[in-house]
């Protein structure tokens, strides 16, 4: 695959498998359970942008064969859709991170051929959203995108399918953007590692 630039990947939510790990990624009304955590940490109301997941303690009041969270504000039944693909499959990627001075370097994989197909949509699809400003609004996103979907001219991505799995690595001139950059990296591990937990964990933390 060509080299694109000025260009990032979400994750995802969700990486890279996560995504990251996003996939990242069902548009329409949010269940009853999305509230108390938005995208941005934020209480707000069922229809706003800033659309809340109740999470307990206990990680009750979670639907995790619907998995309602993935839909978006302004994503695509699609999108959601590999996004659920990713993270009931999560067991199914590796993933290696380098963090560069002024930026990252991931190499992530799914042992499975149609997850890795999903992943490589998600990924390019959402590079596509990040160069244009596009922000999807998924219900679980990391409040991290926030400055990639507000900044990307100060990212420059480049992407690579190889047999080793698909390689990103973004950098950039802002500290601040390297700084997620990094943050983002590590969110995407954790939810290739660990699935949904890792979301559930992140937001209660947000929210407390």
């Amino acid at each position: 695959m060509s080299a694109h630039r000025n260009r990032m990947s979400l994750v995802a939510a969700y990486v890279a498998p996560l995504a990251a790990c996003a996939a990242l990624l069902l548009a329409g009304t949010a269940h009853a359970q999305m509230q108390g955590h938005g995208a941005g940490g934020h209480t707000g109301s069922q229809t706003g942008a800033g659309m809340m997941h109740g999470h307990g303690a206990d990680g009750t009041g979670h639907d995790e064969v619907n998995m309602p969270g993935l839909r978006g504000l302004n994503a695509t039944p699609e999108e959601s859709a590999e996004l659920a693909t990713m993270f009931r499959n999560f067991p199914t990627f590796t993933r290696e991170v380098t963090n560069l001075p002024d930026g990252i370097r991931t190499v992530t994989r799914s042992s499975d051929p149609e997850v890795m197909d999903v992943l490589i949509s998600h990924v390019t699809g959402m590079i596509a959203r990040v160069e244009a400003g596009d922000d999807p609004k998924v219900f679980i996103q990391s409040p991290t995108l926030d400055i990639f979907f507000a900044r990307p001219e100060a990212i420059d991505t480049q992407i690579e399918v190889t047999d080793a799995g698909i390689i990103v690595t973004q950098t950039s001139d802002d500290p601040q953007m390297v700084a997620a950059l990094h943050t983002h990296a590590a969110e995407v591990s954790d939810m290739a590692a660990r699935g949904m937990q890792a979301v559930h964990e992140r937001m209660m933390h947000q929210g407390g």
